[in-house]
């Protein structure tokens, strides 16, 4: 599972790192491309609730390969012809493979884990290592190739396909089941929502980042695409230690404590790539990167805890949906950098993490919810973590 869910993210990572190319080969202007991170993520955000609905009504283990082929398939054709508006049929076409994988993938993924947080970690950290192998994946294809050489990117899609179909085959030999929807326990929406609205704020940051971090380091440093791709790296590549660690630190000091202090952490690093000169920026993208990651698993199993009753639908939303949210501000984002600066652009994405660090203040620890059955033994229980 988690090795599918690397290859699915690849795309999300793909559709911003191929931003640089479409700029350089195509003249967009910053509003232009940004357009393109919106197209990926807008239909995404939309259908990601249904398919979470869906998956609370009814097991789909068969979504799993076919959203993978489907999100290979749109990036892969993102670079033919030269088109705008195709261009954005294709990347939308992705973010509906993206969004339809999260939810039951995610439900899939803590049954094989038992409810774990390490383990959801090692689930979580598959995407991320999907997205911090997307620049070099792009880079090594259309840098060489040019934007017509993109349909080799569906290569990620077709293995992340037969992966997943594997996983499938191998929970079903193995008498793993999903719980049945409306399960035990009682759904607390306040806190979910307010959870939610936090996990926006983050992923605001994290795609303006995503977007814009590696034009404004080639700008800053003066040293190219290859700057730009480093630094878009730097920034994908902390979730490789960030999530696991994550999972750990959960376990020691409670998820909410950890989320909390994650996103202090985001602030300072955030603030320190819009105000570090030259080479010094890559450090602070480094710290963002685990700001920005260390939660991220933490979330998708505070949001199933707090809807017990809607696993589908939580992980639909902490795992997907607010990440595709933060490709809604990524227009706004480029029209101000387009009036102004790239550095202006990004200067309010020091505000959102502190926003986000305020939503979370008050809530309570959730009891664990209890979805992960085994079809010959009783669920695993796991000890209430401290409130944080």
């Amino acid at each position: 599972m988690s090795l599918g869910h690397a290859c699915v993210d690849v795309y999300q990572g793909a559709v911003a790192a191929l931003v640089p190319f479409f700029v350089a080969e195509r003249a967009y202007t910053y509003a232009a491309a940004s357009g393109i991170v919106l197209a990926a993520s807008l239909l995404s955000s939309v259908v990601q609730p249904l398919f979470g609905a869906l998956t609370d009504r009814w097991a789909m283990p068969w979504l799993l390969p076919l959203s993978a082929l489907t999100a290979g398939i749109g990036v892969a054709a993102s670079g033919i012809g030269g088109s705008y508006t195709l261009t954005l049929a294709a990347v939308a076409l992705s973010g509906i493979g993206v969004a339809a994988h999260h939810p039951e993938a995610a439900r899939a993924a803590r049954v094989a884990a038992g409810g774990g947080n390490t383990a959801m970690g090692w689930f979580a950290l598959g995407g991320n290592v999907g997205f911090a192998l997307a620049p070099l994946l792009v880079a090594g294809v259309v840098a060489v190739g040019g934007l017509r050489a993109s349909p080799l990117l569906v290569v990620p899609a077709v293995l992340g396909a037969v992966l997943c179909a594997a996983a499938v085959r191998t929970t079903r030999a193995r008498g793993l089941v999903a719980a049945a929807a409306g399960g035990t326990g009682t759904d607390d929406w306040p806190s979910f929502l307010r959870l939610s609205g936090a996990v926006v704020c983050r992923s605001i940051v994290f795609v303006g980042l995503s977007a814009f971090v590696p034009l404004y380091v080639r700008e800053r440093t003066g040293d190219g695409n290859l700057a730009g791709t480093v630094a878009l790296c730097v920034l994908y590549a902390g979730g490789a230690t960030g999530t696991v660690a994550g999972g750990r630190l959960a376990d020691r000091y409670g998820r909410l404590a950890v989320v909390r202090w994650s996103y202090a952490l985001t602030v300072l690093a955030v603030a320190g790539v819009v105000l570090a000169p030259g080479a010094t920026v890559y450090p602070f993208v480094a710290l963002a990167s685990a700001g920005l990651y260390v939660p991220f698993s933490l979330q998708v199993t505070l949001g199933q805890d707090f809807l017990p009753r809607r696993v589908g639908t939580a992980s639909g939303v902490t795992l997907g949906l607010t990440v595709s949210i933060g490709g809604l501000a990524a227009p706004v984002l480029g029209a101000v950098a387009d009036a102004t600066s790239l550095r202006a652009a990004l200067v309010p994405l020091v505000v959102l993490p502190a926003l986000g660090r305020l939503v979370l203040c008050g809530l309570r620890e959730p009891a664990p919810a209890g979805e992960a059955v085994s079809a010959d033994r009783p669920p695993r229980r796991r000890p209430r973590a401290a409130s944080g």
